[in-house]
């Protein structure tokens, strides 16, 4: 495993498990590499990480 990517667990309920399993076949992407595609597309959506691969520093509310 790559040094920069972090392992963890993700327990999930099983239909929605089967529902990305499906997608991510359509895809011809691991069920991991779909949810981190998901991840990365809302993380870009949402304005907290830049389009690039350029990360951005969580906002902490501190000045």
């Amino acid at each position: 495993m790559p040094k920069d990517k972090k392992s963890f667990i993700l327990r999930i309920d099983h239909g929605i498990y089967a529902l990305l399993e499906r997608w991510a076949a359509d895809e011809f992407r691991s069920v991991n590499g779909q949810i981190e595609y998901l991840l990365q597309r809302a993380l870009i959506e949402s304005g907290r990480k830049k389009s690039k691969g350029h990360e951005e520093e969580p906002a902490t509310g501190k000045k």
